[in-house]
């Protein structure tokens, strides 16, 4: 060994390193969700939970475009052992009060390392634990060690969001933005705006300027299915008026959504016309009998094939009639010095043009992995019910539904891997790995999200990146909770799927 090489050696030898029983990695609902059940359900275990943005949050704390909210409703979307107490669709202020009590609350708040951004994952079967480069706020190498690794990133890129390559960008003279990485600095009063997309956000963010602006226009290629409801729920303002304990109305108003979420999906399978119809309907009754609804607001896929976009008390549509804002649906031919030329050859002006494109899905956060020296690739992995991946030891992902909240499948994850955690100790193993039995290995592969299931932009553009499922249990990622609420909490950990030693 040269001289430079031994003083590398040494420099190694010199990061502190930092052992826990299990890491936590990223500290949004679902770390702090997987962080409460670990205390709860395996108090003897010491953690940490390593974030790399400087405060809790998660999506919450990234975003900071005009309304920013919840799209799902958060008696599901909050935890189940902290009763929410606001109003179902809520802002990202209120979500993160929200979360920094439950912090508090549950004594997480020592257990988070922020700042603290994980470059590399490598399992060592000498030593059966992780080690995780990091590096920290200051620039400083640190190393963590772990038995166990729990990866709560979520499943997109923090760093940036998805902007099309669109002819001509370079030569808009006015500012572009996209709402993941929104500048603090942008004045869009009396301006006129230009949003690129149908989604969620760009629901959200058109009411929320709309005020402001000379005019905002929600330029879609294509129509999203839009849900208008009211912002509170008669049923749990009636309890909240009848004085019952707010655990209770919690926990009713947990089931009457997912419920309500039940009948939807359902519908949206064996009754697809008649679900479609009631969503237009509605936006026919916000919209009036003149406006466009077939070219603007029907889409050409099955309800549900992509998110129902929650648009609360209508203010979409009702910001379109008021005439503060309008919707064209056209593909963009370039961009130009003063805005956009479409393909139907008509040319929209803006001073500003927000891209609420999408965002960038990435496995595992996009941080290498190895196993004994081999990178992984997570899509040659086997997803072992979407938790555990097939040659990777003592490793879970919490990758919610894209349907039904987030949280409530943290929360199916938190309970089988703190299971599971328990079971080895009984067993006196130390790692576990998942692998195909015999009867598996003839499986076809099918994707991690399947197109007919769920056909979202930001899921087909990178479905190539995720792990596999098969076509049979475990190795099935059903995305339904309904499902899964019963098959996941009775798994079988000795079915000859998981490796103890």
């Amino acid at each position: 060994m040269n001289m430079p090489e031994s003083r590398n050696a040494l420099q190694r030898e010199q990061v502190p390193v930092s052992h826990f029983d299990v890491l936590i990695v990223g500290a949004g609902i679902s770390g702090i969700d997987t962080a409460y059940h670990l205390r709860q359900q395996c108090p003897e275990k010491s953690f940490a939970l390593l974030e790399s943005q400087e405060s809790f949050g998660g999506t919450w704390l990234t975003h900071k475009f005009p309304g920013i909210r919840s799209d799902s409703d958060l008696f599901t979307f909050g935890f189940k052992w902290k009763p929410w107490t606001g109003v179902p669709i809520a802002t990202a202020e209120e979500i993160l009060n929200y979360l920094g009590e439950a912090i508090e609350e549950q004594q997480i708040s020592e257990h988070i390392h922020y700042r603290h951004q994980v470059k590399s994952a490598s399992w060592s079967g000498d030593d059966n634990q992780w080690t995780l480069e990091v590096v920290c706020n200051d620039g400083e190498q640190q190393r963590f060690t772990c038995n166990f690794l729990w990866m709560c990133q979520g499943y997109y890129q923090h760093s940036e969001g998805y902007t099309p390559d669109f002819p001509g960008i370079e030569r808009f003279t006015g500012r572009i933005v996209h709402p993941q990485t929104w500048p603090d600095d942008l004045d869009y009063k009396n301006k006129r705006v230009i949003v690129i997309g149908s989604g969620a956000t760009a629901a959200t963010i058109v009411p929320a300027m709309a005020g402001d602006c000379e005019h905002v226009t929600m330029l879609q290629r294509s129509p999203t299915y839009f849900y208008a409801r009211p912002k509170n729920d008669e049923v749990i303002d009636l309890l909240r008026k009848l004085d019952i304990p707010k655990e209770w109305i919690h926990e009713i108003a947990r089931r009457k959504v997912l419920h309500d979420q039940f009948e939807t999906t359902r519908r949206s399978f064996e009754e697809p016309e008649s679900l479609q119809n009631e969503l237009l309907g509605a936006a026919r009754a916000y919209l009036g009998d003149d406006f466009d609804i077939k070219k603007h607001f029907t889409p050409n896929y099955r309800v549900w094939r992509q998110r129902l976009a929650v648009i609360p008390d209508g203010d979409l549509y009702k910001c379109i009639r008021s005439g503060k804002a309008s919707v064209v649906t056209d593909q963009i031919d370039s961009f130009t010095e003063n805005g956009i030329a479409l393909k139907s050859g008509e040319t929209l002006d803006a001073d500003i043009i927000v891209t609420a494109t999408g965002f960038n899905m990435s496995a595992m956060g996009g941080i290498p992995f190895s196993v004994d020296g081999q990178h992984v690739d997570f899509s040659k992995c086997w997803g072992h019910r979407g938790i555990l991946f097939s040659g990777v030891p003592n490793m879970a992902w919490v990758f919610g539904y894209l349907r039904t909240s987030w949280t409530m499948r943290a929360d199916l994850v938190s309970v089988f891997v703190c299971r599971l955690l328990k079971h080895l100790e009984e067993k006196g193993a130390s790692v576990v790995t998942p692998q195909l039995r015999e009867e598996d290995k003839d499986m076809s592969a099918r994707p991690f999200i399947e197109s007919e299931n769920f056909n979202a932009g930001y899921v087909m553009r990178k479905i190539h990146l995720m792990p596999k499922q098969g076509d049979r249990e475990p190795w099935v990622f059903s995305q339904d909770y309904f499902q899964e609420r019963d098959t996941i909490p009775a798994a079988d950990l000795e079915d000859g799927t998981l490796i103890y030693r």
